[in-house]
């Protein structure tokens, strides 16, 4: 399996096509449907409640997303669908909801955050709730994580499932929790092949690293995130093969 043609037909909105402003928080059902609404890929993250459930949401605690302080994981996935998302009329959806709102009409893009707080081995519950999830699920799909180990655990047990890496400059000052090794580790991509990686999403501010030019050598097909303007997205797609987007309509 690779990655659908249909996610690079057309540029991806970011954690759906949000705009607290006009009512739809990221991750959102109603950002889906906006999304949907115009006919656009859609790409969203995934946590996982205390009682395994994935659930669509970006951060690991609630604080800044909801009126509602603590861990994600410290709640049952029906105590989170009761929490009000920030700028919205809606509790926050699990994934399954979202699958079924979605329903295979776009391509859609399921980052899975990692949970070892290091990127290191520490992860596997919410990368099986993502594939149990996904079971019999008719349309274009794709999983990614930043954390390799997540990956390739999807490779190892749903191997079906296009898959790839989200990849970055991992300057210190976005990445205080991670050691320098580690950085220049994630930095230099070496696990590509290892995890059987379909393809990167990688940092747009970054695309020019000679390591993005070796992946693309290799046939991956390259996203980026996260582009704010036409501009950014023309320049971005000098070398990027498509781009998630955000505060603008493309």
């Amino acid at each position: 399996m690779s990655l659908p043609p249909g996610f690079l037909a057309g540029p991806i909105a970011h954690r759906a096509l949000h705009d607290r402003a006009a009512g739809r928080p990221e991750n959102s059902r109603a950002a889906i449907r906006a999304a949907l609404a115009r006919g656009l890929a859609i790409e969203i993250d995934v946590q996982i409640s205390a009682d395994g459930v994935a659930m669509v949401f970006h951060d690991d605690r609630l604080d800044r997303l909801t009126a509602v302080q603590g861990p994600v994981d410290a709640r049952d996935a029906a105590a989170l669908g009761r929490i009000r998302l920030t700028g919205g009329d809606e509790g926050i959806p699990t994934l399954r909801e979202v699958l079924a709102l979605v329903a295979g009409r776009v391509p859609l893009l399921i980052e899975v955050k990692d949970r070892d707080g290091a990127m290191g081995p520490g992860i596997g519950p919410l990368e099986d709730a993502v594939i149990a999830d996904l079971a019999g699920y008719d349309g274009p799909v794709a999983v990614m994580s930043f954390n390799p180990h997540s990956v390739d655990h999807i490779r190892r047990h749903a191997p079906h499932l296009p898959r790839g890496l989200v990849t970055s400059a991992y300057h210190a000052q976005h990445w205080p929790g991670l050691s320098d090794a580690t950085r220049a580790r994630l930095r230099a991509m070496p696990d590509l092949d290892r995890i059987g990686a379909q393809f990167i999403s990688h940092e747009a501010a970054d695309l020019a690293s000679p390591h993005v030019a070796r992946a693309k050598a290799a046939g991956l097909p390259v996203l980026c995130w996260t582009v704010r303007s036409a501009a950014q997205a023309a320049e971005a797609r000098r070398i990027a093969d498509q781009v998630t987007f955000e505060g603008y309509l493309p």
